[in-house]
């Protein structure tokens, strides 16, 4: 296809820090909680909220791993030394300590740290494990905000374009309901992280004649995933 044709489709990886999708409905199909497992809105506990200051314009967030410790993606706080990031947690409005910061071309993870004995005793006795293996295809998962719980699968990486899929591998769907950068993804049966929302993959439409604009259509997103976590977390740190 022509470098110069109206019907050249358009690619874009956007942080979905940027853009909102917080409506709490349930995929159609989507498989339900195993008997005696948390709802998926006893999970929105460890979903804290992560603001910059002052505040962005757009909700940040970030899970609560348990001990004052907090994960979320990069770009959400961005610098930290910039930006003095606090955050809402069991009601409270808390300051952080930097554990771990990466990059957003890098490893798209930060690690923050609050006061535990500052937290409502229900917060301090918390603890959000990591799964002990990695997500599949097809695999149910449970997305986590503070306002909402939402279902949805991981797709193969053949979901988004060739030239993406070995930087992006850990995708999920229905991203127009699923929560945004730093929301935690969940496997739907075990209760514990197997990811963070990172950003959303987007391609252009085909114009429907020359001349036309190409519409961009957001296909999935992109979750930092287990491994990338556990090696992130520096060794010796315990929640």
């Amino acid at each position: 296809m022509s470098a110069k044709s109206p019907l050249r489709a358009a690619m874009r990886v956007v942080a979905c820090a940027l853009a909102l999708g917080l409506a709490a409905e349930r995929p159609a199909g989507a498989e339900e909680a195993s008997p005696g497992s948390p709802s998926d809105d006893d999970l929105r506990i460890y979903a804290v909220h992560v603001n910059r200051t002052p505040p962005q314009s757009w909700p940040g967030y970030g899970m609560y791993l348990g001990n004052g410790l907090v994960i979320t993606a990069y770009h959400v706080p961005g610098r930290f030394a910039e930006t003095r990031p606090r955050v809402v947690i069991g009601g409270l409005n808390r300051p952080t300590s930097l554990v771990k910061e990466g990059s957003f071309d890098g490893v798209d993870l930060t690690l923050l740290s609050v006061d535990a004995s500052t937290l409502p005793v229900r917060m301090r006795m918390r603890r959000l494990p990591l799964c002990d293996k990695g997500p599949f295809p097809g695999e149910g998962v449970v997305v986590v905000t503070p306002e909402s719980s939402v279902r949805s699968r991981v797709l193969p990486p053949s979901a988004i374009p060739r030239e993406l899929q070995d930087r992006f591998d850990t995708l999920i769907g229905d991203v127009a309901t699923t929560g945004n950068s730093g929301s935690g993804v969940l496997d739907a049966r075990k209760s514990c992280l197997l990811g963070v929302i990172s950003r959303k993959i987007t391609v252009g439409g085909v114009a429907g004649r020359p001349g036309a604009p190409v519409r961009a259509k957001d296909i999935a997103k992109y979750f930092v995933p287990l491994k990338d976590i556990r090696s992130f977390i520096p060794a010796g740190v315990v929640f």
